[in-house]
């Protein structure tokens, strides 16, 4: 509410100038604030289901998001009609026509491109506004539903209709919407129906159903309670109606998501209009109510539109529960990690051949492991058209997003558009201009995202970079990266080394010993701060007997406990920080040190001289730069680390020797200070007398420069 107060613009309540639309989207936020906090706050392990979706995942859209998707999707169908029916004009002079700002005009393509794009638009020639079909399949508060209204209008105009007559024809012919929750459907009806009475006066006073639906639940319904209905219609209709009540027993749960095969829905419809030429009965009149709301539903779910936007629910698999876990694994194994992407293979099949989708999801999709099998699937299947990628809160929550707009047929030689927006663009709350000059522009064909290991959608890449990866060694192919120790309970098991008895840690334990070590604490990576070569040596794990006491305790308390990786225990290794919002530092970890299964991983060699040069390559800018192609987000995983590309320029002796000399002095610097178990006297203390050895000190050793430039030790006269 005080974001209403406070942000919104008092012009904005001016019912003759728009943006009302926006208010009613805040309202919605703010009437869901309650049972949203109720529902996140739940323990990770509850699971959301029915309402508790609704409030959780609810998320609201942007204005100028909404313009930006609905304009290069709605609007690009239009655009891509006209030059297909006339081509005198450009997409961008179209464009500006239509006063769409947000459009983002195809690049130059090349021939093979033309011919393939030619060939898919040849049918939009004959494409009729009054046919386009569009729908919100989780429209929210409306506001997409309200724009593509604007949009729509305004094709409707260009073509000669009058506004009262394209009102009439955008509600009854081209726009649709769905959504779960039945306030959502409240508050998108009345969007919609005010948006038309802006057009048209008189509309309300007309008995209008618009398709815009909440989503049936037939839980609730046993299928005996119609059978006073059944008994009024034909063996047909009756064999569909109960195929309809099982298709949504879960239907305020799995939503849109639900899929519906092709039935004669108008004769349905007939026949129970038929019913009320009779004389019905109490019990009746809500059995053919109810039969409406399915059918009419089901319709939406089952037909195919030109042009699908929404911005999804987000929600990742933990969450989900049990019905609807295997419903996702069941009818969508490709996508089934979350919500939104599994929104994003339902509805991109829905669309037309060489109709679009939009939608605004998380970024991870782009780049993740888990969504890898449905990254393969869009780039065989569909044409990436645009693509806007954006940081953290540019849509005011705390994760990286990104408008995808997919075409529903393959031009394998179609240069798609892609884009960045950042935080700082959006600060005065719009960014000024589209695209950003600088932020990552890029016109790049999708087959080069085949071309890196898990087809990230790194749009950004360079052609030479994209070489190494073809010409490169797969990471895992010469030191895989290791998973380890996991306790079951950290609280209990790792500890710093000097909460403990140091006597009881043993800091010198080779792999080479076959026998058990008789103490019980042993060092332990598991990442921490951003420190390079050498460090974060403070961790001590319970490991006594081979890690007997965390077994007991995991037996005892049913823990998830585990020795991955056992066999390199305590050899030496490079580990490294698997969460960091920096860029990820790569350490030598000599033997003796057990490391973490999630947080702490290793890669391991036979050969020092290996060891050393990988280090060397990690902690170069160009691994900073590959790791933000393979995963740009805050955890770096043991399979992203497997597809680094490693070049044989690397093992290098001149490298090797630096990285070592890198190690040591890091080593140096880390030993100087308390919390090393190593540490002897402070730098200050060391130095205190000698000016020249203290300035060498803090020139060389703090800043671990001296590996790079060996002459600045000349320069502070120390040899």
């Amino acid at each position: 509410m005080q974001h209403l107060i406070n942000d919104i613009d008092e012009v904005d309540f001016d019912v003759t100038r728009g943006g009302q639309v926006e208010i009613i989207g805040w309202l919605y936020q703010y009437y869901n604030t309650e049972p949203k906090e109720v529902a996140i706050s739940q323990p990770k392990s509850h699971k959301f289901r029915n309402n508790e979706i609704a409030s959780a995942t609810q998320i609201f859209t942007p204005d100028w998001i909404v313009k930006y998707m609905v304009q290069n999707s709605l609007g690009k169908l239009w655009i891509r009609h006209i030059v297909a029916k006339n081509g005198s004009l450009s997409e961008k002079q179209l464009a500006e026509q239509f006063q769409w700002q947000y459009y983002m005009e195809d690049g130059p393509q090349p021939k093979e491109a033309i011919v393939e794009i030619t060939s898919t638009e040849n049918s939009l020639e004959d494409l009729n506004i009054q046919d386009i079909k569009f729908i919100d399949p989780a429209m929210g508060s409306g506001h997409i539903l309200v724009y593509a209204f604007d949009v729509l209008m305004d094709i409707y105009v260009s073509e000669g209709f009058s506004k009262r007559e394209a009102t009439e024809l955008i509600i009854t012919n081209n726009l649709s919407g769905l959504d779960i929750d039945m306030r959502a459907f409240q508050l998108s009806y009345f969007s919609v129906m005010m948006k038309a009475r802006q057009y048209n006066r008189r509309i309300l006073s007309v008995n209008h159903s618009i398709n815009v639906f909440s989503i049936p639940d037939t839980s609730d319904l046993a299928i005996e309670s119609f059978n006073v209905l059944f008994e009024q219609l034909t063996e047909k209709t009756v064999a569909i109606l109960k195929e309809l009540l099982a298709i949504f027993v879960h239907g305020s749960e799995f939503g849109s998501l639900l899929k519906v095969g092709q039935y004669n829905f108008e004769m349905i419809l007939s026949e129970l209009d038929g019913l009320n030429e009779h004389q019905l009965s109490f019990e009746l009149i809500p059995l053919i109510e109810k039969s409406k709301e399915i059918i009419k539903a089901a319709k939406l779910l089952a037909q195919p539109y030109h042009v699908v936007i929404t911005n999804p629910p987000y929600m990742g698999s933990s969450r989900m529960s049990p019905a609807l876990a295997k419903f996702a694994k069941e009818v969508y194994p490709n996508s089934k990690s979350d919500l939104f992407s599994m929104f994003m293979e339902r509805w991109g099949s829905a669309t037309l051949s060489g109709g679009y989708s939009c939608m605004v999801t998380m970024q991870s999709w782009m780049f993740l492991s888990s969504f890898e099998k449905m990254r393969k699937n869009i780039l065989t299947k569909y044409t990436i058209s645009n693509l806007m990628h954006m940081e953290n809160n540019v849509m005011g929550i705390a994760f990286g997003t990104a408008v995808t707009i997919l075409r529903n047929t393959l031009l394998p030689d179609f240069s798609g558009t892609y884009h960045q927006i950042k935080t700082t663009d959006v600060t005065k709350g719009i960014p000024a201009v589209v695209p950003i000059t600088g932020n990552r522009f890029n016109r790049t064909n999708q087959a080069n995202f085949k071309k890196i290991p898990g087809s990230p959608i790194a749009y950004w890449v360079s052609n030479q970079l994209l070489h190494d990866f073809l010409v490169g060694i797969p990471l895992k192919n010469i030191s895989p990266a290791q998973r380890g120790l996991t306790t079951g309970n950290n609280n209990l098991f790792i500890h710093d080394w000097w909460e403990v008895l140091f006597n009881h840690v043993d800091v010198s334990r080779s792999w080479r010993k076959n026998q058990t070590s008789k103490k019980k604490w042993f060092p332990y990576n598991k990442g921490g701060k951003n420190h390079k070569w050498f460090g974060n040596r403070e961790l001590i794990v319970n490991y006594y007997n081979s890690g007997q006491e965390i077994a007991e305790f995991g037996k005892i308390n049913k823990n998830s406990f585990g020795f991955q990786g056992k066999d390199c225990y305590f050899h030496s290794g490079i580990t490294w920080s698997a969460l960091t919002s920096a860029s990820n530092t790569f350490r030598y970890s000599p033997q003796g040190s057990i490391f973490d299964s999630n947080k702490g991983p290793m890669l391991f060699s036979n050969d020092d001289s290996t060891i050393f040069s990988l280090l060397g390559f990690l902690n170069s800018k160009v691994t900073t730069l590959i790791t933000k192609v393979l995963n740009p987000t805050l955890s770096l995983q043991n399979g992203d680390m497997d597809k680094l590309p490693i070049k044989k320029e690397i093992f290098d002796q001149n490298i090797e020797h630096v990285v070592r000399i890198n190690v040591l002095l890091a080593q140096s610097d880390w030993n100087e200070y308390e919390n090393s178990w190593d540490f002897k006297v402070h730098p200050l203390l060391l130095h205190i007398a000698d000016d020249n050895l203290s300035i060498w000190y803090y020139s060389v050793v703090l800043t671990n420069l001296g590996a790079k430039n060996v002459p600045i030790f000349r320069l502070w006269g120390v040899k």
